[in-house]
């Protein structure tokens, strides 16, 4: 007679045999990426597959966090996993623990990836790229307190300034948790301990050993840095995406010192030059001055001033000659006109009335006599004409 089993117990029982398969366990798998999603949780979950197949998988978080890379649908893909039975439903799936990508480096496709992303942005923009100061007094290191690049970095800044400070913010420059300590050193000087310029970096190593400096962190905090900031990591064949973010790439650590700090020797030099240009410009121009003083003093003005003086004169005499004219003119004209009114005076002057034969009849009170119906017989008038007056008695009148 058949045993007849529970559908739990045949799942068990396949996750039994697939569990102790160890060909099953820490298998690598070639495929291609399909419905990649990642949830909130972090979890991923996507599909592997070939021509003939898919294969559920899963990477939980704490391994997704562990990809340099960022998957993506349709990308070739090398997944190590087991292969497990997802008891609920019934399915088999691989729990995947690490993935690289198939044909490209793990770390030059997460380079590119996140140098795409960031420079979508606008991170490496040159219209955020500040300039370097020209006379620093303080300069920001962020690197390893251990190794050549400090002792590179200190010799050629003191060789070219003597009296520069110089600040270190010793960090990791690689391993786990290296990126964090970086971040934060530049974060430190931005906020704590302000200086003129940072230099950040390492010295040489593979893309593994300078991967630090390709962390989205420090890439960020060197965008949000307001101190200049140089990027000195590797040999000169070596490039981050610091060094794509920063203000200015220097090839070497040693580079990174020659940009960051002025030569004394140039700047003494470069003054001294300043002030012969200098004391030549200024004897130009006291010999431009002195020679249009010297122009100045050949001139009529103060050879001949009497020259100057003579068209005003003329001008002075001329405006004087038209004012006694009109003056005169003026006083021609009142006088014609004063003579003028004279006459018409005259005229009803009556004096002059007397002196043309005439006389005048005043009666006893004084008043002129005007009409005839005025005279009465026998009264006495004075009748004055030229030369004096007499008195008149009237014996008759005579009308007209």
């Amino acid at each position: 007679m058949a045993v007849i089993r529970s559908v739990s117990e045949i799942t068990k029982y396949i996750a039994g045999l697939l569990k102790n398969d160890l060909h099953l366990h820490n298998v690598t798998i070639r495929g291609e990426i399909s419905n990649f999603k990642q949830y909130a949780s972090g979890h991923c979950y996507f599909d592997l597959k070939d021509k003939e197949s898919i294969l559920k998988c899963v990477i939980w978080r704490s391994y997704a966090e562990r990809l340099r890379f960022r998957p993506e649908n349709d990308m070739q893909v090398l997944a190590t996993g087991s292969i497990e039975v997802y008891e609920r439903d019934g399915k088999y799936q691989c729990y995947v623990t690490r993935m690289q990508p198939d044909g490209v480096g793990e770390l030059a496709l997460a380079f590119e990836q996140l140098k795409e992303k960031l420079g979508q942005e606008g991170l490496f923009d040159d219209e955020y790229k500040q300039p370097l100061p020209s006379f620093p007094k303080t300069i920001g290191i962020v690197t390893s307190p251990t190794g050549a690049v400090l002792r590179d970095i200190y010799r050629v800044a003191k060789r070219r300034l003597p009296s520069i400070k110089l600040a270190l913010f010793p960090v990791q420059v690689q391993g786990v948790g290296a990126e964090q300590q970086i971040a934060a050193g530049i974060d430190f000087f931005n906020k704590n301990y302000p200086v003129d310029v940072l230099i950040v970096g390492r010295g040489g190593g593979s893309m593994e050993d300078l991967w630090s400096f390709n962390e989205e962190a420090v890439v960020r905090a060197i965008f949000r840095s307001k101190i200049p900031v140089i990027s000195a990591v590797g040999h000169e064949t070596d490039f981050t995406l610091a060094d794509f973010v920063a203000d200015v790439r220097a090839a070497t650590p040693s580079q990174a010192a020659e940009l960051a700090v002025p030569d004394i020797g140039d700047v003494t030099q470069r003054i001294k030059s300043i002030k012969v240009r200098l004391a030549l410009a200024a004897m130009a121009a006291i010999k431009e001055k002195r020679q249009s003083v010297e122009a100045l003093g050949r001139s009529f003005v103060f050879t001949q001033p009497e020259k100057m003086l003579e068209s005003r004169i003329v001008k002075i005499e001329t405006l004087a000659n038209k004012l006694n004219q009109l003056a005169r003119q003026l006083i021609k004209d009142k006088k014609q006109g004063l003579l003028h009114n004279m006459e018409k005076l005259e005229l009803i002057n009556p004096m002059g009335v007397i002196r043309r034969g005439y006389g005048i009849v005043y009666n006893s009170d004084g008043a002129i006599l005007s009409h005839i119906g005025d005279v009465k017989i026998d009264d006495v008038y004075c009748i004055k004409i030229e030369g004096g007056e007499f008195e008149a008695q009237v014996k008759s009148i005579k009308e007209e």
